[in-house]
């Protein structure tokens, strides 16, 4: 049985490599399953096309999507000859994020796998990229794939909070380390679990004389040791294997994957949006354009895309 069955991939036609692709069938070739290709066309020239008759404007967005299958089938006839099952799905739609979350919802897909790279920091407070969106809202994981290879007998990170009590973390965590060990099997790698916690608040060090800042720190960082221990213990993590540092995820995650070389760290995101994104923001996020390898990003059990919704 594959661990993702049904896969969507989301493909780039602005650049040469598909890396997406490719990390794709890297991924039915280790674990079966049948793979989509899959791309969101739009021409904004067919706004301007009113003056055309019904017909001819259907016509026109018919070309467009053929010339895009064209492409595709081109692109995809080594891969074919290789065995691997490719099908290829392209609509017309101007927003590429919807178009992926509609795919995922109509069709049941298990996994989407989409390139990324680095993403204006400034513009992304402002306007939210298509990795975003799709990262906050698609029910399913999502894997986020850079230029990191996957070598055998490698390092598979999984991003927990071991130290929160709250129902939601619990579940993700337990989420997140399971995924892990899938993707170590897969990939012969190892599993190291790594927790940041935070350090001590200066302003209550500084508003508190009698506070202790060093016995706070102590405390705090035995409780997350502990809190990993009793994680790892469930799933048999060597003691070598579980990193907890003190400082924010998105400081914390980036070092320790550069130390292990890590081919992928996988994240929780409960998949905030609307002000409280703007405001808050979502780890993940934070956390992706500082990583040079692959982020599998998890929803929680029984997560709904506000898209179910609308």
């Amino acid at each position: 049985m594959s661990a993702y069955n049904h896969i969507l991939v989301v493909l780039d036609p602005s650049v040469e490599k598909q890396k997406a692709l490719n990390r794709a069938i890297e991924l039915v070739r280790l674990q079966g399953g049948k793979l989509t290709a899959f791309l969101s066309v739009y021409d904004f020239s067919y706004e301007m096309t009113t003056m055309l008759s019904g017909d001819e404007r259907e016509s026109m967005r018919l070309a467009v999507i053929k010339d895009r299958e064209l492409w595709i089938s081109d692109y995809l006839a080594a891969p074919k000859a290789g065995g691997i099952e490719i099908d290829i799905k392209v609509v017309w739609h101007s927003r590429p994020f919807e178009a992926v979350i509609h795919a995922v919802l109509e069709d049941s897909y298990d996994l989407v796998i989409k390139g990324t790279h680095d993403h204006d920091v400034l513009k992304s407070m402002i306007f939210t990229p298509t990795d975003w969106h799709i990262l906050r809202k698609c029910p399913c994981p999502v894997l986020l794939v850079k230029d990191h290879d996957w070598p055998q007998g490698g390092n598979i990170i999984a991003a927990v909070n071991a130290g929160s009590e709250q129902e939601h973390h619990l579940s993700l965590n337990q989420r997140v380390t399971k995924t892990a060990l899938k993707m170590s099997a897969l990939l012969k790698a190892q599993t190291h679990l790594v927790n940041a916690y935070p350090g001590t608040p200066v302003n209550i060090a500084i508003e508190i004389p009698e506070f202790n800042p060093q016995e706070y720190n102590d405390t705090m960082k035995l409780h997350h040791v502990d809190a990993v221990a009793a994680l790892a213990e469930q799933f048999d993590i060597a003691a070598e294997n579980r990193h907890v540092k003190e400082g924010m995820p998105e400081d914390v995650l980036p070092e320790v994957a550069k130390i292990l070389d890590a081919e992928m760290v996988i994240i929780g995101t409960i998949g905030r949006t609307g002000l409280s994104a703007a405001i808050i923001g979502n780890t993940a996020e934070h956390v992706i354009d500082r990583l040079d390898c692959d982020v599998l990003a998890i929803k929680p059990e029984n997560f709904i895309s506000p898209m179910q919704k609308d």
